[in-house]
C-alpha cells in the first residue's frame, strides 16, 4: 500500500466552526476522503516562532481566544504521543537551524479546533510545528525539506485563513455577505492555484487585489507556503476541496498532490 499522503491548506475558523453544520461537514468529509494518516504536523497561523518549535505531547491545548462561549475552553483533544515525529523532524533541519524543543505547549486553535473536526477520535498522533517566518520563499523550502514525512504517512497541515481581514468585517454572522476586499482576493487565489502559479501567490503583497484588507497582518496566509513547498510538483494545480465565506472570510482550501 502506498502511504503517500496529500498535503493541506485548510482554513481553521474561530470555535464557532466546531457548531457550524456546513463547514464541519466539509471538512469532516474532506477527512474521510483521505488515506488514513499515521500523523499529522500542522503549522498554524497562531504560533509565530523562531527557530522553529514544536509542541510537547500531551500538553495542554492552548485556549488563545476570547469572548466565546465557555464550552469552548473546556474541550480538550488528547493524542497519541508523537515524540517520534518530533525527533524526525528535527533530525530534518540543517544544524545552522536547531529547532526547539517546546516543553509546555500544546496545540493552539488553529491545530485542535478544526482536527477536532476531522479526526474526532483523537487517535492520531499530532505535532504543531511553529511559524519562524512570513517569507514565502523560505516557507517554500521549509515545506520542501517536510515534503518526505507524506511518504512515511504523515499528514502535512497548513492552517490558516485564506483572508482574514478582521478589522473590516462589520458583520460578524456566519452567513455575512463577503466584503468585496475579501471576494476579490479569494478569486486572485483561487486563479492562481488553478494554474499551479506558486510564483504569483508568492508575491500575493504586491499582485494580490484586496491588499491590505484581506491581510492586515499575513499570518493567516503564511502557512500556505509550506503547503505548496510540501507538494510534490508544486506548479500542478491542486484540488480546491472548499471554498465560500464564513462570517465573510474565504474558507478556500487546498489540497496538492
Amino acid at each position: 500500500m502506498n502511504d503517500m499522503m496529500p498535503a493541506l491548506y485548510i482554513g481553521h475558523g474561530a470555535p464557532p466552526l466546531l457548531d457550524d453544520p456546513v463547514w464541519s461537514g466539509q471538512l469532516r468529509s474532506w477527512a474521510g476522503d483521505l488515506p488514513r494518516p499515521k500523523a499529522i504536523l500542522i503549522v498554524s497561523a497562531h504560533w509565530e516562532s523562531a527557530p522553529i518549535s514544536l509542541t510537547a505531547s500531551g500538553a495542554p491545548l492552548v485556549y488563545d481566544f476570547g469572548g466565546f462561549d465557555p464550552k469552548y475552553f473546556r474541550m480538550t483533544y488528547e493524542t497519541p504521543d508523537a515524540t517520534a515525529l518530533a525527533q524526525r523532524v528535527a533530525a530534518m533541519m540543517p544544524r545552522t537551524e536547531p529547532v526547539h524543543q517546546h516543553a509546555s505547549r500544546g496545540l493552539d486553535h488553529g491545530a485542535w479546533v478544526p482536527l477536532r473536526i476531522m479526526y474526532p477520535e483523537a487517535d492520531i498522533p499530532v505535532l504543531q510545528l511553529s511559524l519562524p517566518t512570513h517569507d514565502p520563499a523560505t516557507l517554500i523550502s521549509l515545506g520542501e525539506r517536510l515534503r518526505p514525512l507524506r511518504d512515511e504517512g504523515v499528514l502535512i497541515v497548513g492552517s490558516g485563513f485564506l483572508t482574514h481581514g478582521l478589522p473590516f468585517l462589520t458583520e460578524f454572522r456566519i452567513d455575512a455577505a463577503a466584503p468585496g476586499w475579501s471576494q476579490e482576493f479569494d478569486a486572485w487565489a483561487g486563479e492562481a492555484m488553478a494554474r499551479g502559479d506558486v510564483d504569483t501567490l508568492a508575491d500575493y503583497a504586491h499582485r494580490a487585489p484586496g491588499m491590505p484588507y484581506a491581510h492586515p497582518t499575513v499570518e493567516h496566509l503564511s502557512p500556505l507556503f509550506v503547503t505548496l513547498g510540501a507538494a510534490s510538483r508544486p506548479d500542478e494545480p491542486g484540488e480546491q476541496v472548499i471554498d465560500g465565506f464564513w462570517m465573510g472570510l474565504s474558507k478556500r482550501s487546498l489540497q496538492v498532490a
